[in-house]
């Protein structure tokens, strides 16, 4: 009869969740070293493989994919029945939560957000990040608490929920005796495309042919070009209302059809039954439900 070591169920939920033995050192605040004898005890104990390497990366056994599921809960269950059951008190808390938003999100919803949180919890600090050019895992490895935008994540391990939807409006410069554009100078206009990876197409283009002449990586950039070459661009109403103003512009419905925007707020699931980021999400949701 095997001596039961929680330790290695911790250690093996970290390695299927991260794919290597790089990350769940990193996650676990290990050595690549140390985390290496973690794994060999893991395959002595189960007399499986548990990651195999596949080239350059690693890949987990039929039997990890198999247990993995009830691996994650065990762990969460055993550290839930260790923690301390007791709800968080904002006015003591001291902590610093790092949130990565949309710009337009950041604008709309932060200032009432830090408010808030000056007011419930003046020991707590709020690190906003801008949204980066490409996916990351820093919500998997803990350097960002939270992320919200429009995308829904694609790895299993991320909880999300929509907070509402932002209609698309035009904004266009104010000058413009317009009230409404039709379809045929929508296209003719000059686009400038909101895209943090610098593409030069987005859904509207698959419903209309126009005239995209420049991307910008955040709304406040392609607002600004807009301005200065009397432009055009696509944005969520509400998110960017104090930005179109500040830009000198005003916005028309659109003469096509289009999707509302999703507000979408993420997080990693292991944060589920942390009590302080369980306070901090239903702030950050009252703040921006639409």
């Amino acid at each position: 009869m095997h001596s039961l070591d929680l330790n290695l169920l911790t250690a093996l939920d970290a390695l299927l969740e991260e794919g290597s033995v790089l990350g769940a050192a990193q996650r676990l605040r290990l050595s690549p070293p140390a985390m290496s004898r973690t794994l060999g005890r893991i395959r002595r104990a189960t007399g499986d493989a548990i990651l195999v390497r596949t080239g350059r990366t690693m890949t987990a056994t039929p039997y990890a994919l198999r247990v993995q599921a009830d691996v994650h809960r065990v762990v969460r269950e055993a550290q839930s029945l260790l923690a301390p059951d007791a709800e968080v008190a904002p006015a003591t808390l001291e902590r610093t939560f790092t949130l990565r938003f949309h710009d337009g999100i950041t604008a709309a919803v932060g200032p009432a957000l830090l408010r808030a949180v000056c007011a419930e919890a003046p020991g707590v600090r709020l690190r906003f990040l801008g949204e980066s050019g490409a996916d990351t895992s820093d919500l998997r490895h803990g350097r960002v608490d939270f992320e919200m935008g429009a995308d829904e994540p694609q790895r299993p391990e991320i909880r999300w929920e929509v907070l509402g939807h932002d209609e698309r409006v035009l904004a266009i410069p104010a000058g413009w005796a317009a009230k409404t554009l039709s379809r045929k100078r929508f296209g003719a206009v000059p686009h400038i495309i909101v895209s943090r990876r610098g593409r030069l197409r987005d859904p509207l283009d698959d419903v209309v042919q126009r005239r995209t002449v420049a991307s910008a990586p955040t709304v406040e950039a392609a607002l600004g070009l807009a301005a200065a070459i009397g432009a055009v661009v696509a944005v969520p109403a509400r998110m960017t209302a104090d930005a179109v103003a500040r830009h000198g512009m005003r916005v028309v419905p659109l003469p096509v059809e289009a999707p509302p925007v999703p507000i979408i707020l993420r997080w990693h699931q292991r944060n589920d039954t942390d009590r302080a980021h369980a306070w901090l999400r239903q702030l950050i949701a009252a703040r921006t439900a639409l």
